[in-house]
């Protein structure tokens, strides 16, 4: 594949991803699936994200300082969040792996970890194709359970830590809502739609039948 001209060489695990997504892909359009890509272009996602979260970050500070009177003692240290937020993005991952097993064919044994190294972005892919709906409750799992219940326990408990710990989980969900939102405004008339990660990009493909 071609990344900004240049071919760019696969790893084993993307290459071997892509194996079988060729086969799933020859399966599913064997079965009378129509097959539609739904990519997200990482760099301009961190941007966008970037924008939003900054304003988000600044706004969800000063409700905690207005519900609260205080932000701690306005210190927050540096090492113990850095580390908890190492564990969290961690823990971000292993939830998508957790509720997509739930789903598929083979459990654990379709889900694969790994790092886009050129974009410094984790991830985490399912090697079965899910119903639309399963697919979502897995993508937006780790918002709900690594980011918004620590901001809204942070924010109720005056915790400044735990707080800021949901803030920055809240954002690096970005690209799981950016995707759920694609996947959301995709329309068709067709009355089955399944869901399958894409093997070197990120975003899915949806096939419609």
């Amino acid at each position: 594949m071609k990344e900004n001209g240049r071919e760019r060489v696969l790893t084993k695990a993307e290459q071997k991803r892509t194996d079988r997504f060729n086969e799933i892909c020859s399966r599913m359009e064997a079965e009378g699936y129509e097959r539609h890509d739904l990519i997200i272009d990482l760099k301009k996602a961190n941007l966008i994200i970037t924008l939003i979260g900054l304003p988000f970050a600044a706004a969800s500070i000063f409700l905690f300082w207005g519900i609260n009177g205080k932000i701690s003692d306005g210190r927050i240290p540096l090492i113990p969040t850095l580390l908890v937020m190492l564990v969290l993005t961690v823990v971000h991952e292993l939830v998508h792996g957790a509720a997509w097993s739930l789903y598929c064919e083979n459990g654990w044994k379709d889900i694969d970890f790994g790092l886009i190294v050129r974009t410094m972005n984790p991830y985490c892919t399912c090697a079965s194709p899910l119903p639309k709906s399963y697919y979502v409750v897995g993508a937006l799992a780790p918002l709900f359970l690594v980011g918004i219940i620590p901001y809204v326990a942070g924010l109720f408990m005056a915790n400044f830590f735990v707080f800021f710990q949901g803030i920055v989980m809240v954002l690096g969900a970005g690209g799981d809502i950016m995707l759920v939102n694609k996947l959301l405004k995709f329309r068709s008339d067709k009355e089955e739609e399944v869901v399958y990660d894409h093997p070197t990009e990120a975003g899915s493909v949806i096939f419609t039948r």
